[in-house]
């Protein structure tokens, strides 16, 4: 079932290239960002690249938020707390896909988390019980998103028990593979496998590394 989804800070990488997914599954798709401006030029993008009638549209992060049942974090986690903090009431009553990862410049390639646990706990320390909150999509690149078929990359959902099986579907509308990761306090490891990913991009020269769960199917 189709579903709108708002993209929080839509206009970096990581959130026009899950727009440009979801837009061509058929799900309803509203870019949000702080100014109003960089979300409708990264619709226009989006629209050209896509080329063919889907539902996509800009608003400011709050009103794109109010207006889905879906909403998902792709800022950077430097602003992580401030965005959420900005949109809590907006965010009550639905769901946080929070792709954010701890990554604290100059050392990407070293886990660093804050003291909740992981970037996706303190989303849920902010937001509190009005929100169902839950990670997915740190180990996909923007690269690999832009392509137009299915991707060879797995993303582990970690969250929520009641929102987990929502998230995995819309995993699957990306054409990635979703894994059912558990409890909240387990996303520390999809969010920590970034920064090895990153290391092993700059060690082997490659853009887009992944991770790929075997032996079960």
């Amino acid at each position: 079932m189709a579903k709108t989804i708002a993209i929080i800070g839509g206009t970096g990488k990581e959130g026009k290239g899950l727009g440009f997914r979801w837009a061509k599954a058929g799900h309803k798709v509203i870019i949000g960002s702080r100014t109003l401006e960089k979300a409708e030029a990264a619709v226009s993008e989006l629209k050209g690249l896509i080329g063919q009638e889907v539902d996509l549209s800009a608003a400011l992060n709050d009103e794109a938020v109010r207006q889905a049942e879906v909403a998902v974090l792709t800022v950077p986690f430097a602003v992580h707390r401030q965005t959420l903090e900005g949109l809590k009431d907006a965010l009550k009553g639905k769901i946080l896909i929070d792709v954010c990862v701890p990554i604290i410049p100059p050392k990407v390639t070293k886990v660093q988390m804050p003291e909740e646990g992981s970037a996706t706990q303190q989303a849920k320390a902010i937001l509190g019980e009005d929100t169902l909150v839950c990670c997915a999509f740190q180990n996909i690149s923007y690269e690999r998103l832009m392509g137009t078929e299915d991707v060879e990359c797995d993303v582990i959902v970690c969250g929520e028990k009641d929102a987990r099986t929502v998230v995995l579907e819309l995993v699957k509308d990306t054409g990635l593979t979703g894994w059912d990761g558990g409890q909240i306090e387990n996303s520390v490891i999809p969010e920590g496998l970034t920064s090895i990913l990153i290391g092993l991009n700059i060690k082997y020269k490659v853009p887009s590394a992944g991770i790929r769960i075997t032996g079960v199917l």
